[in-house]
C-alpha cells in the first residue's frame, strides 16, 4: 500500500467528514463515483482521511434508479450537524417535496455545512434557495428545463462548480471529477492523481471540460462543414435558421448541404433539425411547468397545433399525454 510522504498537505489535513443524502430514484453511477474517491484516498494515503455517512429522510433503505436497494446509516433526523452534504437524486427529483427533508437542510445550512449536489439534486437546493448567489451546474439533458425554473441562477454547462460552500455537479462520472477538485486542496495533487489513476481516469478533467460527448464522436461523422451546420441548428433551436442561411453560413449550396445530410445522417436538413427541436421540446415537457404554447414558442413552433402534429408525428403522443404519463 503506498502511503503519502510525512509533510505533505495529507498528513496536516484533518479529516473531513461528508454525508450522503440518498433520494428515492437516484442515481447509483453518480453517488458512487462521488463516494469511491474518498475510499480510495483512504486506501492510498494509508489514513481516514475522510469518513461519510449514507442518510435517507426516514432511515429506510432506499432504491436507485436501477432498483438497487442501499441501506443507509440512519435517518435524518440521527445528523443535527454535518460539515459536509451530498444530495444524491435522479430523473424524478424535480417534483420531490419532501417538507421534513426540507427543514433538515435548512438547520443544517445555518450550522454551516457546506452543500453539494450530484446530477439532477441540484433542484433541491435551487428550491432552498440554497444556489442564489452561486454557481450551479446539473447534467445537460436537465439544464434548459433547470434555467426555466429558477431564471435567477448562474447555471453553467460546466462539468462541476464548486463556489465557496456551494458544490454541484453534471452527475455521471464528472461526480468523480468533483470529488477530486475537493480532495486536491486538502491533500495535494500527488494524492488526488494517484486516486484517479486508481479508477483509470486517464487525467484529472477541470470544471471547464465538456459535459457531452463531442459532437464529431455523437453523430459518429467527421465531415467539418456538416459538424459545424448541426452545431448552428443546436445553437439556434427557439429561432430556427433557414436551410439557405445554414448553407450560406459554412460556405455550401443548399443543394450541397441535402447531399451531405442524406449521405452521412440519412435525412434532410429540415427533418433533422425538426428531430432537435422536438427532442429539446420533450425535456422541457418533462422538466418543467411551461404551458404547451411555451414549449412550442421555446423550440421554435409558431403555434400550439402544429407544434402537436410534428409531436405526434415523431414520439406517437400528443405533448399532453407526455406530461401526463410523466406526472
Amino acid at each position: 500500500m503506498a502511503v503519502e510522504e510525512p509533510g505533505t498537505e495529507s498528513a496536516a489535513a484533518p479529516r473531513q467528514v461528508f454525508g450522503f443524502l440518498l433520494l428515492p430514484g437516484f442515481s447509483l453511477l453518480a453517488f458512487s463515483s462521488a463516494i469511491e474517491p474518498l475510499r480510495s484516498a483512504n486506501r492510498l494515503s494509508g489514513r481516514d482521511l475522510y469518513e461519510w455517512f449514507l442518510i435517507t429522510s426516514d432511515g429506510e433503505p432506499v432504491a436507485a434508479s436501477n432498483g438497487a436497494r442501499i441501506i443507509p446509516d440512519g435517518a435524518i433526523d440521527r445528523f443535527e450537524r454535518l460539515p459536509n452534504l451530498i444530495i444524491c437524486a435522479g430523473v424524478g427529483v424535480r417534483n420531490f417535496a419532501d417538507k421534513k427533508v426540507f427543514a433538515w437542510l435548512r438547520r443544517l445550512e445555518r450550522t454551516g455545512c457546506r452543500m453539494g449536489a450530484v446530477s439532477t439534486a441540484s433542484h433541491v437546493l435551487a428550491k432552498l434557495g440554497m444556489l442564489d448567489g452561486h454557481r450551479c451546474t446539473i447534467h445537460w439533458e436537465n439544464l434548459p428545463g433547470f434555467r426555466e425554473d429558477f431564471p435567477q441562477l448562474d447555471a453553467t454547462n460546466e462539468l462541476f462548480e464548486v463556489d465557496r460552500g456551494r458544490f454541484t455537479c453534471s452527475g455521471g462520472t464528472a461526480s468523480l471529477d468533483m470529488m477530486l477538485a475537493l480532495i486536491a486542496p486538502d491533500h495535494g495533487r500527488a494524492l488526488t492523481s494517484r486516486v484517479a489513476d486508481q479508477f483509470m481516469h486517464e487525467r484529472l478533467r477541470d470544471q471547464h471540460d465538456k459535459q457531452r460527448m463531442d459532437l464529431r464522436l455523437r453523430l459518429g461523422i467527421s465531415h467539418p462543414k456538416l459538424l459545424k451546420v448541426v452545431a448552428l441548428m443546436e445553437a439556434h433551436l427557439e429561432e430556427p435558421l433557414a436551410r439557405a442561411d445554414l448553407a450560406t453560413r459554412v460556405g455550401l449550396s443548399t443543394r450541397q448541404l441535402e447531399r451531405l445530410f442524406r449521405k452521412y445522417l440519412q435525412r434532410t436538413p429540415t427533418r433533422f433539425y425538426l428531430e432537435l427541436r422536438l427532442e429539446r421540446a420533450r425535456q422541457l415537457l418533462t422538466q418543467t411547468s411551461l404551458s404547451v404554447l411555451d414549449v412550442a414558442l421555446a423550440c421554435g413552433f409558431v403555434s400550439a397545433s402544429h407544434f402537436s402534429k410534428c409531436y405526434r408525428e415523431i414520439f406517437k403522443k400528443t405533448p399532453r399525454e407526455e406530461r401526463l404519463v410523466v406526472s
